[in-house]
């Protein structure tokens, strides 16, 4: 089959799209896909490049989002059929993620777990489908399953243009809350603006803390005025210390990851002097994936796609994401 392989770490050119990568073999529990779509994430970056402690298999075919169809299935599994619609949960309990532990997506083909496997309602494509695991899962148990935004809050994004800043700023606007979207650029902004963000900042030309303090207040330590009620940061690095400055007496900090760095300065004294809940959130479960399709289905919410590409130009589209060109998710299509 042809597919998109990693054989070392290194940079993007690592990649090399190949048309003779030996078929997946069907086994108990397991299902074989044909992938319809797949879309990257900067997790696949970070695959490429390789992580401390973790020790990816290899050769490996990275991708960690897949839909598409039933193949073939295990001798064992009853409640799958084959030409069956499915969304992958690309978390496998006993091996662990795809496209880093186990073959991923960006393939023509694809060895599943039967416990990973979710239907896809009618009338949602592969490509919405195939945005939603990592990207918008993480933002619906950040800001839903775990219950940390309000209609009527001051919800600040950073980060707002990629696959998990677009999530929360879609999901925060449809919870009710009053949205400040940060970008790279003015024409990114301006499409947050689209999404129905009611405030940007082009954190390139102004520094997002004193923005808010200049536009909300300074937030009070014997009072709840001022800053903002939630802060989505995901980057880490230099965005930690003015994020702990803006956000309001009793406010919130949400971290899913640390694009920018994991270990950034800290000033402890903003935590208690302003009762700072800093709420973790790691991963999704397959509860955020189906609402998230309901609310597809639904039309309620619509992953955003910057781009559609095939599969021989998948590792153009990791390099776009790597320099942080792109608005939403970048789709394959093999």
């Amino acid at each position: 089959m042809k597919a998109v392989v990693l054989s070392q770490h290194g940079n993007i050119s690592q990649l090399k799209h190949v048309e003779d990568f030996p078929d997946p073999k069907i086994k108990e529990g397991h299902v074989v896909i044909k992938v319809k779509s797949t879309s990257f994430n900067y997790h696949d970056v970070f695959t490429v490049r390789g992580m401390p402690g973790i020790k990816v298999p290899m050769p490996m075919i990275i991708g960690l989002d897949i839909a598409g169809e039933i193949l073939e299935t295990g001798k064992d599994v009853v409640d799958w059929k084959v030409g069956e619609r499915v969304l992958v949960n690309p978390i496998n309990r006993d091996k662990g993620l795809m496209g880093e532990m186990i073959h991923g997506g960006l393939a023509e083909k694809c060895l599943v777990a039967e416990h990973q496997l979710l239907k896809m309602p009618k009338g949602i494509t592969f490509e919405d489908a195939a945005a939603l695991p990592v990207a918008y899962g993480t933002a619906h148990r950040m800001l839903i399953t775990h219950d940390t935004v309000k209609s009527g809050d001051k919800v600040l994004v950073l980060g707002a243009s990629g696959g998990v800043g677009t999530g929360c700023v879609i999901l925060a606007k449809m919870l009710g809350a009053e949205v400040i979207a940060c970008a790279s650029s003015d024409e990114k902004a301006e499409r947050l603006k689209s999404l129905g963000a009611d405030h940007v900042i082009n954190y390139k030309e102004e520094n997002f803390s004193k923005w808010v303090i200049g536009k909300f207040g300074k937030p009070q330590r014997r009072s709840y005025e001022g800053g903002v009620d939630v802060v989505v940061n995901f980057t880490g690095g230099d965005t930690w210390a003015p994020t702990l400055r803006c956000v309001k007496r009793g406010g919130k900090i949400l971290v899913c990851g640390a694009t920018a760095g994991y270990d950034p300065k800290e000033d402890l004294r903003y935590v208690w002097t302003f009762e700072l809940q800093i709420i973790g959130s790691n991963s999704f479960y397959n509860d955020d994936l189906k609402a998230l399709m309901h609310l597809v289905q639904k039309g309620k919410i619509k992953p955003v796609i910057d781009e559609v590409l095939p599969l021989a130009n998948a590792s153009e589209g990791l390099r776009r994401i790597e320099e942080r060109e792109v608005f939403g998710k970048v789709i394959i299509s093999p």
